[in-house]
């Protein structure tokens, strides 16, 4: 007997346990009989602080609730695949929300670009080392250093690129620890279970109890970042109103304070 069916359906229950709990996009009962909409937003681990308060100022300007589920872009362009309840994806890079959109997952006019990110070297405001540029991962001294995991997260595949770039990936491939997502990356350098992690400067602007410096650009492929709405979406509107104001007058200067490089706007 074919056991495909079966197993699909075993892992779309799986699916639904990570994602956040009441992130059902039906409508939702308010005061007076009148409904509430609410969409989940899939969206990169290096969005979320800016995500949070963003969503925070959009359900108070709109009455709409925004969920979110943050993690990898290519973990979450997965769940998408496999039917997860998502109505906006917001990834890391481009390549993911142009994959999705080919197989038709995405509806291809709400596609655009909200921001090119940059990556950083986090270390603890009490740490001895003195990070100040790339070559330093090399430093004696320093045992373990944190990227985001290359095969799936857009941040990690830019510090590899960077390392590689710098002419010490060989060498510094056996400090490394992995994380899922750019955020565990972080965390793992907060805790101090890592000496340095190579992180999204969205991260790094806004957390306290650090010091970071800049990895130049020319050191990795361009981390333009871009989201879109997804096909299945029951709450079309909502979703596309949610991605406006993403690249609207409130999401712009918002985005441009945690650090990233805006888009031109469209004429």
């Amino acid at each position: 007997m074919n056991s495909s069916p079966r197993r699909a359906r075993v892992l779309f229950s799986a699916l639904l346990i990570l994602l956040p709990v009441g992130c059902s996009t039906d409508q939702t009962s308010v005061g007076g009989g009148r409904s509430q909409p609410t969409i989940l937003v899939s969206a990169a681990s290096d969005l979320r602080f800016a995500f949070q308060e963003l969503g925070g100022i959009y359900e108070r300007e709109t009455g709409t609730r925004v969920q979110f589920n943050f993690g990898s872009s290519g973990h979450l362009a997965q769940q998408i695949e496999q039917g997860a309840p998502v109505d906006v994806f917001a990834s890391a890079n481009v390549d993911f929300v142009e994959d999705l959109t080919r197989k038709r997952l995405i509806i291809p006019e709400t596609v655009a670009h909200y921001g090119r990110g940059s990556i950083v070297l986090w270390t603890r405001e009490d740490s001895p080392l003195r990070i100040e540029r790339i070559e330093d991962l090399l430093h004696p001294g320093l045992q373990r250093i944190a990227i985001a995991n290359p095969a799936h997260a857009p941040y990690g595949l830019a510090a590899r690129q960077a390392l590689q770039r710098a002419g010490i990936w060989e060498r510094a491939q056996p400090k490394l620890v992995l994380g899922e997502n750019v955020n565990q990356a972080f965390q793992y350098a907060q805790t101090g279970n890592v000496d340095v992690a190579v992180i999204a400067l969205s991260l790094a602007i806004v957390a306290p109890g650090g010091r970071y410096r800049i990895v130049p650009q020319e050191l990795h492929a361009p981390i333009d970042q871009t989201l879109g709405v997804v096909s299945s979406t029951s709450n079309e509107p909502e979703a596309r109103r949610f991605s406006e104001f993403v690249n609207g007058p409130v999401g712009r200067p918002l985005l441009q304070r945690f650090g990233f490089v805006l888009p031109e706007e469209p004429r």
